[in-house]
């Protein structure tokens, strides 16, 4: 097996898909990239057993199909090095021992038997939607850092799926914060709902193209696969039933404060220094037209407050919430303006853009209150 390749574009294409390899990997195999020549297509993949990708490449010149496993740190870190140029591998059949071949340079490396690398997951019952990229891109940018970490609850670890003949839903929750981001220009012939773990997401919205092109979404009951430009993903399905996030959403909040989004993000980041490190608790004093901002830390005697102008309907309230969700929340909405719905201090209040800028895109954030001191 030997083949001609352009050396910034194998390496721009080894870079694509190596998130998905794990730093330690429990099988030595997965440490390596699988390199599949069929005539002047080279594919090279990618996998952790849960996660695989692929990517194709289109050769120069290439003799001999076959296919051979190659340790993916030395070879991306000696990519890495060269100028724009064109490099041999060479690989022996009998002993899979590869030579690298670059300008003036001769290098020699140990591969490994492709028969050893994990084999694709065959799909039954296939469900097929096509969805453009930039609406999967901002889905999964705007979901995502909500999404918890806790190993005993694995389906809230993921990003909740539900495809519809009418619209495209995303959830995520971590049961402090919730966002729930919906299209309705997105729709299947079916009714579909699964979970989709956050490594593969992380790794699609770095891939995925920031335009209209579309995806294809392949799914069944316990893999799903996206296939766009010259790549594939494919990754295992969280395996559980995701919590009705629809009750825990309140529906009465007859107080509204409108309020500019970047101003408010400001005052929250300065204050915040100020606040327990802890609780990372912040305290909102909405009176008449007027936001007060407030934290303090105790242990240390410090203590903030900020004036903001707020366009408010409601009662006069008090309420807690911790500041970092806030942050990521309101860095996470895209409007010059945001609406805070409340009903009271110890209920969820409710994030909403005022004039988004796309009529088919419903954003909706909810963040749990804490309780003040």
């Amino acid at each position: 097996m030997r083949f001609i390749v352009n050396s910034v574009s194998l390496l721009r294409s080894l870079q694509s898909i190596s998130g998905v390899i794990n730093t330690k990997n429990t099988l030595p195999i997965l440490d390596d990239f699988l390199f599949e020549l069929e005539g002047n297509q080279l594919k090279i993949t990618g996998s952790d057993l849960e996660t695989t990708m692929s990517v194709s490449l289109e050769l120069e010149k290439a003799d001999e199909s076959g296919k051979v496993a190659i340790p993916a740190r030395i070879l991306i870190e000696t990519l890495k090095t060269f100028a724009n140029i064109p490099v041999t591998l060479t690989v022996s059949d009998d002993d899979f021992q590869i030579e690298l071949t670059a300008g003036e340079g001769k290098y020699k490396l140990s591969g490994h038997d492709a028969a050893e690398f994990p084999k694709s997951v065959l799909m039954d019952d296939i469900v097929e939607v096509k969805i453009p990229a930039d609406v999967l891109v901002n889905a999964f940018n705007k979901t995502l850092f909500a999404t918890g970490n806790d190993e005993l609850r694995p389906v809230m670890a993921g990003v909740f799926c539900t495809l519809a003949p009418e619209s495209a839903t995303f959830v995520a929750t971590d049961a402090h914060k919730l966002v729930r981001y919906t299209r309705t220009d997105v729709k299947s012939e079916a009714n579909i709902s699964f979970i989709l773990p956050k490594k593969p997401l992380n790794l699609l919205k770095n891939v995925l193209p920031q335009d209209e092109e579309e995806v294809l979404l392949q799914y069944s009951q316990k893999n799903a696969v996206f296939l766009f430009d010259n790549m594939i993903l494919s990754c295992k399905l969280v395996d559980g039933k995701y919590p009705n996030y629809d009750a825990v959403i309140p529906v009465d909040n007859p107080n509204k404060m409108a309020v500019d989004r970047l101003s408010l993000y400001n005052s929250i980041k300065r204050v915040s220094i100020y606040a327990n490190q802890s609780t990372h608790q912040i305290r909102f004093k909405i009176q008449g037209q007027e936001l007060v901002l407030s934290a303090e830390d105790l242990d240390y005697s410090n203590a903030a407050n900020e004036r903001l102008a707020c366009n408010y309907a409601g009662e006069d309230m008090e309420i807690g919430f911790n500041s970092r969700f806030l942050l990521e929340m309101l860095s996470n909405m895209d409007t010059d303006e945001i609406t805070f719905e409340m009903s009271a201090p110890n209920r969820a209040g409710l994030i909403v853009p005022v004039d988004g800028g796309n009529e088919a895109e419903d954003i909706l954030m909810l963040i749990m209150p804490v309780m003040l001191n």
